[in-house]
């Protein structure tokens, strides 16, 4: 495969985020079909299509991010594992000073270009696995991250050595079933509507995290136990 662009625009439908309708995404309908035709395409194994759905950690954070554009607004934001790149769209309109988004997977990277440039703002697209360097972003988001132990365990280390180097790090989660016990505290919580064939319900409890540097679990909260396994 070479027209990574073209592939996205092929199989998916630009249409609006449910609990963020006035961002367009490239959506797929069903994964597996999807994933077969990425598979059948291309020469090497192919990591499932995380970048063609609007997962409920994204769907918060950005929702977040557009409702206090302050957040972001004059400062270098990073999306990390950015997916379709919803957050990060979410961010350049909220008036981000420049926003990055980082994926391992050129698909995604295809997506968020298509994306950005359906919704009229200026995303920077990296293909590279960055987890194990120096975050030098005044912003550190991304959506839907604890969904294995290893990613988890290398995206939590990554968020804590942002925020010890004074970044503002939030994260968006479902509650999946490897969000980290302590160093979060929470933000808000939203009821996300979710691709039922994805996830275990049509809705999601989500929440927005901030990463901390203490090992307090914010007020209420249970992380670490969750109904799925799944981004």
């Amino acid at each position: 495969m070479t027209d990574f662009r073209g592939f996205v625009r092929a199989h998916t439908r630009l249409s609006p985020v449910p609990l963020v309708p006035e961002i367009l995404l490239h959506q797929a309908d069903e994964a597996i079909a999807l994933w077969e035709r990425t598979e059948n395409e291309s020469a090497t194994r192919q990591p499932p299509p995380f970048w063609a759905f609007a997962w409920a950690g994204g769907q918060a954070l950005a929702r977040h991010v557009l409702d206090h554009p302050a957040l972001v607004a004059g400062r270098e934001v990073l999306d990390l594992a950015a997916g379709s790149g919803l957050v990060a769209i979410a961010a350049a309109k909220a008036g981000a000073a420049a926003v990055t988004a980082v994926d391992i997977d050129p698909l995604s990277l295809a997506a968020v270009a298509a994306n950005a440039a359906a919704n009229g703002v200026t995303v920077a697209a990296v293909e590279r696995d960055i987890l194990d360097t120096t975050p030098d972003a005044a912003v550190v988001l991304a959506g839907d991250v604890f969904y294995s132990r290893a990613m988890a365990e290398r995206m939590m280390a990554y968020f804590q050595r942002a925020a010890a180097a004074g970044a503002l790090v939030m994260v968006g989660d479902p509650g999946r079933a490897y969000l980290p016990p302590s160093g979060l505290r929470r933000v808000a919580a939203y009821a996300v509507p979710v691709v039922a064939t994805l996830e275990d319900a049509e809705i999601k409890q989500t929440t927005v995290w901030q990463v901390t540097l203490d090992q307090a679990i914010g007020p209420g909260a249970t992380p670490g136990v969750a109904r799925d396994g799944g981004r």
